[in-house]
Formats: C-alpha cells, structure tokens, sequence
C-alpha cells in the first residue's frame, strides 16, 4: 500500500454501535451531498454539516472525501456481490428468457436507488488496487455464475460458452451503467425488456 492509498482508508474501524452509527451517518450523508452538488463541490464540510455532526467528528472516521467515496463505492461491489449469491440459491425455473430477466433484473435493482451518485461512483472514485482487485473478484464471480447457466441450458446454442459468459456479463453491468446513470432517465420497464431480448436471441440462435 502506497502513502497515497493510505489516505483513501478509513480511520477508526468501529468497535461499538454509537461508533457505527456515526459512520453510517457519514456515509448516508455524503450520499446526499454528492448527489446535490456533485462532487465537486461535496465537501466534508458539507458533509459533517447534513450528518449533524463536527468536522473533527467526521476526520477521526475519513481523512478526506475520497476515502468516502470509496467507501461507497466498496459497499456498492458488497451489494453486487451479495446480490450474485442469492441468485446462485435461488435460480428461477422456468424458460431461459425468464432466467436471463432474473439475472438482468438483478443488476438494474441493485443500481436505481441513487442514479446521480452512481454517476458520481463512476466518474470520480479513486481506483485503488484494492477497489480494482475487489471489482475483479466480483466480475469472476458472476461470469462463474453465468457460465454455469449457459452450459446446464439445452436452449443456448453458443458454442464457447466461457466467452459468452464473459460477454453477457460485461454487456448487462456497462449498459446498465451507462444508461441508468446517463442524464436523460431511460424507460426502465422498456431498457430491460430490450436487454433481455438482444442476449436471449444472441444465446438461443444457432451459429
């Protein structure tokens, strides 16, 4: 770890529940602050003012806004990645189409809750090698997971299905990026039906 990723790490790791909850505050505001006024202009003053609580406050936790935002951002891959599992345990039955909406469906939901911070997540958090080895280890996990789909369905007709894996999975999480996050809002209803369609008739047409 560099000096400079030093200062992208919390300070003070929680022990007690005042102590978390103070955190969560942080995060929760700074949430907020980056959304209204861009991150820029998101300063921790602005910050520890919406959690109610002093600048100083905020330091012993994060010493910059940086460490914040990646702190968000690791939340959000720890939301993906929990997402991933549940879908491993909980494999719909039915047609592929539907299991491919489940799939695609996932990565939407875990992504509509705050479209300009995660504009913000994209375009400004600091790439750590332990933020870039976390994505890594998400996207392993779910090219696995679609591997895994493609090779126990008779109606996929790829015939490299390691690359397919990996091309799916790439296409639903920059797509879903890129549109949800874009400024003019898409048709949610509208873009997950089309995303479902293109990567069903690319996986059941034969080649």
């Amino acid at each position: 770890m560099t000096s400079g990723d030093r200062g992208l790490h919390p300070r003070k790791q929680p022990r007690q529940v005042r102590a978390e909850l103070t955190r969560q505050r942080i995060l929760t505001a700074a949430a907020q602050v980056f959304t209204e006024h861009g991150y820029a202009a998101g300063t921790t003053n602005r910050i520890a003012e919406r959690a109610r609580i002093s600048i100083g406050s905020l330091y012993q936790y994060y010493p910059n806004k940086d460490a914040i935002l990646l702190e968000l951002v690791t939340r959000h891959l720890d939301a993906g990645a929990a997402a991933t599992e549940r879908l491993q345990r909980e494999e719909p039955a039915g047609s592929f189409e539907e299991v491919i909406r489940v799939f695609v469906r996932a990565t939407i939901d875990n992504h509509l809750d705050d479209p300009q911070l995660l504009r913000v997540m994209l375009e400004q958090a600091p790439r750590t090698p332990e933020l870039r080895e976390k994505m890594a280890r998400h996207e392993e996990s779910r090219v696995a997971y679609a591997k895994n789909l493609l090779d126990r369905h008779p109606e996929v007709r790829v015939t490299d299905t390691d690359t397919a894996a990996r091309l799916i999975v790439s296409t639903v999480e920059l797509t879903v990026h890129q549109l949800i996050a874009a400024p003019n809002p898409v048709h949610i209803p509208r873009f997950e039906q089309e995303l479902i369609s293109m990567l069903t008739r690319y996986l059941t047409t034969a080649p």
